[in-house]
């Protein structure tokens, strides 16, 4: 079957007919696409209505009360990270619940504490900003222990903020344990409600009495209405302290996390909606990824298992990397895995201020030496601390995401693959030469495009493909895949 030929079939689901293939053809093509699972027909996320406002639940109290453990009991899955000792959650970190058919926003804050110094006192700030942008607010006490002087500064905190509060008297695995929850009414916040985090006792009434305080949720949408989908979701990655806090807190116009010079602040990836360019983005800030996973321990551990599934769930990865310091193998690591995950990926220089002449002579040496296999990325050169060039990053996020969803079609790829093939032919090997019948471009996000020819096609040369079609179509700040089917040889008819 020649290239034109191959030209005038369409994609499945597009397919009015299936023009010069023959059936036999036709149907092959259909049954190789349909055995790799190709979709076809992309209609966008169905399921993603973030963008919907929802009343909003700040959870409250002093370190170690259990906290992030009654916000993963709350949402349902171990979502928070959860480790027995005091001060591991550190941002707001956002979560969407849902009881009794109402959906909300819930907000797991670090630890507050009295005149609290450094790295807690950020802590505080941030359960304090939790507060103030909450509809009410659930108050976690430690029933064991009782009412302490903090727990009682920070009533007067959570009353000066006018919000209406749920009393969770909180470690309260069992009928005995009820008469400590019950001595929690001398905080004057009502009823306090005795639970069990860890085991879901009592969790139940104490949800029905949050509903009570938190307004009415907006309807939700479904189907047509969500084809429209949500904010484009962006996750920040990169090494520990490279400045993915500060650079969210500078696109963001104020502290939305805690930053700190000590590397791993982050823990929780922490989402935070953004309007840059006239749009609502999705951020979602990570923590740092360490050398190797098994490197790390206990929190830390943790905060990198919930890093990779922030980038699963993101659609453009901004690969933050420190200028001023010799590029690492932990760098091109990083964005490695961004390119497997299949995402659009923009690459940001941080700490340019830093810079002078002869670092950044030599970090042009290092970037043509090192990340020669995603020159395709679109480059930012960024200061999160003065703002330098902040301005340039939505139009490189925008470039990556156009790349990522661009399709090609079936006609205008196999006129291009005809003219390639014509002017550069594959490489004779074994006395063969191997031929690209057709191809299709089977999806995108990322795109991917499959080959059908008459032998096998070296590695070399899909290179030497994926680098013609960017010459031609573009495909900015997405990575490609080309995979091959080779046509099996029939055997003679009896």
């Amino acid at each position: 079957m020649s290239m034109e030929n191959a030209g005038h079939a369409e994609a499945a689901g597009h397919v009015a007919g299936h023009g010069d293939l023959n059936d036999a053809e036709y149907a092959e093509f259909m049954q190789l696409a349909a055995e790799e699972g190709f979709d076809l027909d992309e209609f966008g996320d169905l399921d993603d209505h973030e963008h919907v406002p929802l009343p909003v639940l700040a959870v409250v109290g002093r370190p170690n009360v259990g906290k992030s453990t009654l916000v993963n009991r709350i949402i349902g899955r171990r979502e928070a990270v959860v480790e027995d000792r005091p001060g591991v959650t550190r941002d707001r970190v956002q979560y969407e619940a849902t009881w009794n058919g109402r959906r909300f926003k819930l907000v797991d804050t670090g630890g507050w504490e009295i005149d609290a110094l450094g790295l807690d006192g950020l802590v505080a700030t941030q359960a304090e900003m939790g507060i103030e942008n909450s509809d009410a607010v659930l108050f976690v006490v430690d029933a064991q222990v009782g009412a302490t002087d903090t727990d009682e500064a920070l009533v007067k905190l959570i009353r000066r903020s006018g919000k209406p509060v749920v009393l969770c008297a909180n470690k309260v695995d069992g009928p005995s344990a009820e008469a400590d929850a019950a001595a929690l009414w001398n905080l004057g916040l009502g009823e306090p409600y005795p639970v069990s985090a860890l085991h879901g006792r009592g969790s139940g009434d104490m949800l029905d009495a949050v509903l009570e305080k938190l307004p009415e949720a907006p309807p939700q949408t479904f189907a047509a209405d969500q084809i429209l989908g949500g904010p484009r979701r962006v996750a920040l990655i990169g090494r520990p302290n490279v400045g993915k806090s500060s650079l969210l807190n500078k696109v963001a116009g104020e502290d939305r996390v805690v930053v700190n010079e000590l590397a791993g602040t982050t823990r929780d990836p922490v989402d935070e909606m953004i309007t840059l360019g006239g749009k609502t983005w999705k951020f979602i800030d990570t923590a740092g990824i360490r050398r190797r996973v098994h490197q790390t321990a206990g929190a830390d551990f943790y905060a990198s298992l919930r890093t990779a599934a922030a980038l699963e769930k993101a659609e453009v990865a901004v690969v933050l990397i420190d200028a001023s310091e010799t590029l690492a193998e932990q760098d091109t690591r990083i964005i490695s895995m961004a390119v497997e995950a299949g995402r659009a990926v923009v690459v940001a220089y941080n700490k340019w201020d830093q810079m002078d002449d002869e670092r950044r002579y030599y970090l042009e040496r290092e970037i043509e030496q090192d990340l020669v296999q995603v020159q395709w990325a679109p480059r930012v050169n960024v200061s999160a601390l003065t703002g330098r060039h902040m301005e340039k990053l939505v139009p490189a996020i925008e470039a990556a995401l156009d790349g990522w969803e661009t399709r090609i079609p079936t006609a205008r790829l196999n006129a291009f693959l005809g003219e390639l093939v014509a002017a550069h032919p594959h490489p004779v090997r074994g006395g063969k030469q191997p031929r690209i019948l057709f191809g299709t471009q089977a999806g995108t996000k990322p795109p991917r495009f499959v080959l059908f020819a008459s032998g096998f096609i070296e590695a070399g040369y899909r290179r030497f493909i994926e680098r013609r079609l960017r010459e031609e179509f573009g495909f900015v700040g997405t990575p490609i895949s080309i995979s091959v089917r080779v046509r099996e040889k029939r055997g003679k008819k009896k």
